[in-house]
């Protein structure tokens, strides 16, 4: 039997030598759709759910935002504008009151016009605690919505939280008024036809393979999409994915080897790019509840001995760019001195660790991804293990499907987890998220300042920059005292594709935009 070769040398030095068409199983060469234009695209891991409130994995967001649309969105250069609404909102003076007039031209799948009565009835099932949705501990501020005219609704908030509108481009999505009494959730999960107003109609998902859309022909965006059907195709391993391109089974792949990455972006028919994400982040969970992380000294120790430099340019060959605190080094909030309490510095990581109450060093679990999630964190990992040998710390790496990694960091059963964490892009979502209470991540790292709180408290209610800096400033400056979390950089989306394919645009705030690319 014909197998791929797993050695990613030994691939490529395959597909150099033409030799593709001889080691791929047949299965490979035939998967491709055969009506219509068809633009098929890959992730990297196999999605949980397609149901926006739910959804915990970027890549799966591709799927949810073909069928599911919002008020507003982030375009693919990441700036904020109206979707389902025909402008940004009006805001009242005390920051509490925000007005929606929505577009008169929106159907959604099932031919039913969208109104703010559903608009409406969307966020009142989300904030529901009965529903449990795992979205909600970021909209629990909204106490109420009103509709004030079928194409009018305000939500009134129980004190200013700015951040919530970015959360809206990613973590919730507008359905038709009684949906989900008359689907129930197991069909928005992996099934979600007629209840969307997106590009794409949900068609089919197969397990483990691919999960298919077809054009909405009534789509407000006149013109678009540029294809007559979408596949999104699954594959985990590298080589596989890359293969899958270099044939033209598909058309475009997220996630590629970071080590290959410029050369396969120049070989023939195929092209590349990258950019900074708005807020991706390679995190490490900290779980400052469970030994050795119960010791702020033992945390800025294994801070102190990881060489993010290294990592970004050996590693990931600049598709990481370093930083260890919750800001990139290229954000206008970023506080340098807070980075350097934490960055790199073996001797006093050693002097760290000799005043910890594991001064005689130390063991810990390490759960890292199975499959790559924009990058392969299995490839940092083992260089951080190899770093904190040589401070006394042995790590132990113990590798999940994202589905288990994510749950355990979820209910804080992991001593440390290695991951790759998307953000909107909003400069106070991952200290909200993993290191304030109540939040889907509280558990992974289990820190609780009052201080801290009180701080990005007082950052929701701000919109002038200068106090911005100022708060997230001295966020990040906390961050460096106490070490909850481990910050090891801040990433890069990128993709491969066919030349064939034109207007193609890495996105900042997703893995893959596919609603513009024309086939």
């Amino acid at each position: 039997m014909l197998t791929v070769p797993t050695n990613r040398r030994a691939f490529l030095a395959a597909a150099a030598g033409g030799a593709l068409g001889g080691i791929l199983p047949a299965s490979l060469l035939h998967a491709q759709p055969t009506s219509g234009k068809t633009l098929t695209i890959v992730l990297p891991s196999n999605p949980i759910t397609i149901d926006p409130i739910n959804q915990l994995n970027h890549d799966a967001m591709v799927l949810g935002q073909t069928v599911f649309e919002n008020l507003v969105e982030y375009d693919v250069d990441g700036v904020l504008k109206p979707q389902l609404a025909k402008a940004l909102p009006t805001i009242s003076a005390d920051k509490k009151t925000y007005t929606f007039e929505l577009r008169d031209d929106v159907t959604f799948h099932n031919g039913k016009k969208m109104t703010a009565e559903d608009v409406k009835y969307s966020f009142d099932y989300l904030l529901d605690p009965a529903n449990k949705a795992a979205r909600r501990s970021l909209f629990t501020r909204i106490t109420k919505v009103t509709v004030l005219g079928p194409l009018q609704v305000q939500f009134e908030l129980s004190e200013p939280y700015g951040p919530w509108l970015y959360f809206l481009t990613k973590y919730m999505g507008i359905y038709p008024a009684g949906s989900r009494k008359e689907h129930g959730d197991d069909y928005f999960k992996s099934r979600p036809a007629g209840v969307g107003t997106g590009f794409g109609v949900f068609e089919e998902w197969k397990p483990n393979d691919y999960i298919s859309f077809r054009k909405n022909p009534n789509y407000w965006r006149k013109g678009l999409p540029h294809w007559d059907r979408l596949v999104v195709k699954m594959i985990p391993e590298d080589a596989t994915r890359v293969a899958y391109l270099l044939t033209g089974q598909v058309d475009l792949i997220s996630a590629p080897p970071p080590r290959e990455f410029n050369r396969l972006k120049t070989m023939p028919g195929i092209t590349g790019a990258s950019r900074p994400t708005l807020g991706g982040a390679l995190l490490m969970y900290t779980n400052n509840l469970k030994a050795p992380f119960d010791d702020v000294n033992f945390r800025k120790a294994v801070s102190a001995a990881i060489d993010r430099k290294t990592i970004g340019e050996k590693v990931y060959y600049g598709l990481l760019e370093p930083s260890a605190v919750p800001a990139p080094s290229r954000g206008w909030w970023f506080n340098a001195e807070a980075d350097k309490e934490l960055g790199f510095d073996l001797d006093k990581a050693k002097g760290l660790l000799a005043k910890s109450k594991y001064a005689t060093g130390a063991e810990f679990d390490l759960s890292i991804q199975a499959e790559p999630y924009l990058l392969d964190t299995k490839d940092a990992a083992i260089f951080v293990q190899a770093q904190l040998a040589k401070i006394g710390i042995k790590v132990n790496l113990k590798v999940y499907e994202f589905s288990v990694l994510i749950q355990q960091a979820i209910r804080g059963e992991h001593q440390a987890a290695l991951q790759v964490f998307m953000s909107p892009g909003e400069p106070s979502y991952i200290m909200q998220v993993c290191l304030t209470p109540e939040q889907v991540l509280s558990k992974s790292t289990g820190y609780n300042n009052p201080e801290f709180n009180q701080t990005l408290a007082a950052a929701f209610a701000e919109t002038e920059e200068t106090k911005l800096k100022e708060s997230y400033g001295k966020l990040q400056a906390l961050a460096a005292r106490d070490a909850p979390i481990g910050v090891l950089g801040y990433v890069h989306a990128s993709n491969l594709w066919r030349q064939t394919l034109q207007d193609v645009k890495v996105n900042q705030g997703l893995t893959i935009a596919p609603g513009e690319i024309k086939v």
